[in-house]
């Protein structure tokens, strides 16, 4: 498990790395709800962030299965869409199967997905180097690949990196990676752009983290996948299909600005805050909120 950082370390590093993100606008103020029911009659459809709004680590946010149930026996379209990108899409049924949640491989929408999506695009005879969970955190995985571990052999080897997952990373790997890109240059894919994960024991550092040292040195320019980048959000609307909403009437759900409602103002949807669980757990958003400017439509309580 990688190190564990504190909210305003993450607040500040994703201000740092704002120039790469999307831009938006907001609306001028946030209005407050206590929880998701309080909006049902603002949005037809609720996209859905995992951590912090479904689960913290392995264990399931309370109420929040209850909250999907009221949301679907209301008629409203639920999707998940998760910057988890370690697990496989039937890992990822297995995990919310597990928390008490009904959602099939058509509910979710991993950041993975949307990276796995794109690596056609490339050359067909690259080795990936991949940072990973193990080696079930690499099956389905349609390239040819290399575990990015201790063996400086594999760095050497790889012509392109994909970061799946820092469960494993050290900063030792990441030296090495580091070390490998400045001899040559190879592209680097990230299925995870988040910069922290809230677990039980804190926040843990996450791809995303990793990729933007790699770009703030100069050592590569990263392709992201996943939220607040667009291609997640095209992803969203894709499966809910001809049938969705229209966009004012979709509602991003998320624990983190610049992640969930900074990429879901930029996709044109409505945008809701969970203050309780996530990023800013036992603190006062509304100073987040000024500092940043990213200005969620609602803040709730909790799910």
């Amino acid at each position: 498990m990688t190190e564990t950082r504190g909210a305003d370390w993450a607040f500040d590093r994703y201000e740092t790395i704002r120039p790469r993100l999307p831009a938006a606008s907001f609306p001028s103020a946030a209005r407050h709800a206590d929880t998701l029911e309080d909006t049902f009659d603002d949005f037809d459809a609720y996209i859905l962030d995992g951590f912090g709004v479904l689960n913290v680590g392995g264990t399931a946010i309370s109420g929040a299965v209850e909250r999907v149930a009221a949301m679907r026996a209301a008629g409203k379209a639920v999707v998940v869409l998760t910057n988890a990108a370690t697990q496989p899409p039937q890992g990822a049924v297995a995990k919310y199967d597990g928390l008490g949640f009904t959602f099939t491989s058509d509910d979710i929408v991993s950041s993975r997905d949307v990276a796995v999506a794109a690596l056609g695009a490339f050359p067909a005879d690259l080795t990936w180097g991949v940072t990973a969970a193990g080696a079930a955190s690499m099956q389905g995985l349609p390239i040819r690949t290399v575990a990015l571990e201790d063996d400086p052999a594999a760095y050497e080897a790889m012509d392109a990196v994909l970061f799946l997952s820092s469960d494993a990373w050290s900063d030792a790997r990441q030296a090495r990676l580091a070390e490998a890109l400045a001899v040559r240059t190879r592209p680097v894919v990230v299925a995870n752009p988040d910069l922290v994960a809230p677990r039980e024991e804190g926040l843990t550092l996450e791809p995303g983290h990793y990729a933007h040292e790699l770009a703030d040195a100069g050592l590569c320019v990263p392709q992201f996948f996943g939220k607040p980048f667009p291609n997640a959000f095209a992803a969203v609307m894709q499966r809910l299909g001809p049938g969705a909403p229209p966009r004012s009437r979709i509602a991003m759900v998320g624990d983190t600005l610049h992640t969930d409602i900074l990429g879901g103002a930029a996709a044109g949807w409505g945008t809701i805050l969970v203050a309780e669980h996530g990023l800013f757990k036992g603190r006062d958003v509304a100073g987040y909120i000024a500092r940043s400017g990213i200005v969620p439509d609602v803040v709730v309580r909790t799910t």
